[in-house]
């Protein structure tokens, strides 16, 4: 899975995780206290940053936080088009 230890990094950087043990089955939303609603808008805009993707309001569905899985094929199916 390219780009997945980077999301794992700006995951961790960008909610203060203090490099806890995250793998692509992780859940996110509802399991992860250091992620509400503010913290998603940090996420988005430092993965945006990195990867020089776009994301616009309307992108963004909770389906997408699950996992750290499923935030990695959000930012991999952004990244083709």
């Amino acid at each position: 899975m390219p780009h997945l230890e980077a999301v794992k990094h700006i995951l961790d950087t960008t909610l203060g995780l203090n490099g806890r043990a995250l793998e692509a089955r992780t859940p996110l939303l509802g399991s992860v206290p250091e992620l509400d609603s503010m913290a998603v808008l940090g996420v988005i805009a430092a993965l945006e940053e990195h990867f020089g993707i776009a994301v616009a309001d309307d992108d963004i569905h909770a389906r997408h936080f699950a996992t750290v899985g499923t935030l990695h094929d959000f930012v991999s199916a952004k990244l083709r088009r």
